[in-house]
């Protein structure tokens, strides 16, 4: 459903020097986390990758053409991007807000069918969010128009995901809830990759991770090699302790 290559990418951040090219494929089936600590440029690469920022140098394909030669709503057919914040425009029902994730499938002026409204309510629902439909998406907490925006993706149905902290400002249970459904996305087909801050997270629902480093060094490959003390405490710079539990690490900070 969706693949994504990378050839010796080197993102565009401005004032900093170049970093390591990146070269790699984000495949279907696969969920990549990104690790790094604050500044390294994740954000920044999520969006080089889905085509809102040129790269310093390299090139991404999507489905094997150059991102830049699809046209926009080719793209957003086959790539949904989540932001970490959300900025909204203009006053909408959270309804209204997850009916834009099937924009790119309708034609210029079209209406959206009811088709397109009942794979919206689906989305809302599996968010556990279809009780708000009516409300103002200005009107929710951070959660809640966080879940919106997952919806909205989910209801575009895009062969590739691309998140940018997609549990931010979610409690324990809807981070359960969100990261399980990503997991699904790659088991039907779909590619996965998130920028993560935690490292259990990773642990227990990637397989492929990327490390970006301060100094603009980079190492990728299967989370078993990437998720051990030695390196990740050179990434962060802090100590830390590890156990398995219940077939995943888990990583705890140590002063």
């Amino acid at each position: 459903m969706g693949h994504l290559e990378v050839r010796d990418l080197v993102v565009d951040i401005p004032g900093r020097a170049d970093g390591q090219p990146l070269s790699f494929t984000l495949a279907a089936g696969q969920v990549w986390g990104v690790l790094g600590p604050n500044g390294v440029g994740k954000t920044t690469l999520l969006h080089t990758l889905a085509g809102l920022r040129a790269p310093r140098r390299g090139e991404v394909l999507l489905d094997g053409r150059p991102i830049a030669a699809h046209g926009r709503r080719e793209v957003a057919r086959r790539l949904g991007l989540v932001f970490q914040e959300r900025q909204d425009g203009f006053p909408a029902t959270v309804r209204e807000t997850a009916l834009i994730g099937r924009h790119p499938w309708l034609s210029p002026w079209q209406m959206e069918s009811g088709d397109d409204l009942r794979l919206a309510e689906a989305a809302l629902a599996r968010l556990d969010i279809g009780h708000l439909a009516e409300r103002l998406v200005g009107t929710l907490s951070g959660g809640e128009r966080q879940r919106v925006s997952i919806a909205t993706v989910l209801a575009q149905a895009p062969g590739l995901w691309l998140c940018d902290e997609p549990t931010n400002h979610l409690d324990l249970h809807h981070q359960t809830t969100v990261m399980a459904l990503l997991a699904e996305r790659a088991a039907a087909g779909c590619a996965v990759m998130l920028c993560l801050h935690d490292l259990n997270l990773a642990a227990r629902w990637c397989d492929q991770v990327l490390l970006l480093y301060p100094d603009g060094q980079a190492c990728w490959g299967h989370r078993d090699n990437m998720l051990v003390p030695s390196v990740l405490e050179h990434l962060y710079g802090q100590r830390l302790a590890s156990r398995e539990i219940e077939g995943a690490r888990v990583f705890v900070a140590v002063p």
